[in-house]
């Protein structure tokens, strides 16, 4: 599936709570989520915050890149590492069928994506457990705190739709 230029923009905006960066502490992401929740992170830079501040996510989904630039992978326990490939601007039906087996296998799992992990969000929402919470990104901005919801889940079902 390929993202059309006209789903640019509205990607763009956060699909969830928006916490700026000098806010994200464990005690004000604790403030918006339980910490029994399955937690997901979408982003190297995302996932090695949380693993500092003393959360481990459950399914960690990272590409080894942060802004495009090469970075080292977030260090952390793992009990499971999963592979795929997903160019940019994609979400091929690999990492599709990687997530869902994601959710399958003993937790802490890894994906390592060859490519961009950015739209797996999508993929994520909608096959996520029942009380999951997904972290991600927003450049330049924050972090974006999403609590899987059916409404979540329409919206993911809705853009992934639009994708050819």
């Amino acid at each position: 599936m390929h993202l059309p230029d006209s789903l640019r923009a509205s990607l763009k905006k956060p699909m969830g709570l928006l916490i700026q960066n000098s806010d994200v502490t464990k005690e004000n992401i604790l403030r918006v989520m339980s910490k029994d929740v399955f937690l997901i992170t979408v982003g190297d830079a995302t996932t090695e915050k949380m693993i500092k501040i003393g959360l481990t996510p459950s399914l960690q989904i990272v590409d080894s890149l942060e802004k495009r630039n090469k970075r080292n992978l977030p260090t952390g326990k793992t009990r499971t590492t999963l592979e795929c490939v997903n160019p940019a601007a994609e979400i091929t039906d690999e990492s599709i069928a990687i997530i869902k087996r994601a959710f399958q296998e003993d937790i802490p799992v890894r994906i390592i994506v060859d490519g961009e992990e950015d739209l797996l969000v999508l993929p994520v929402a909608l096959h996520a457990p029942e009380n999951s919470v997904i972290m991600y990104g927003q450049p330049n901005e924050g972090l974006v705190i999403v609590k899987v919801t059916e409404e979540i889940r329409n919206k993911a079902t809705k853009i992934m739709n639009s994708m050819s």
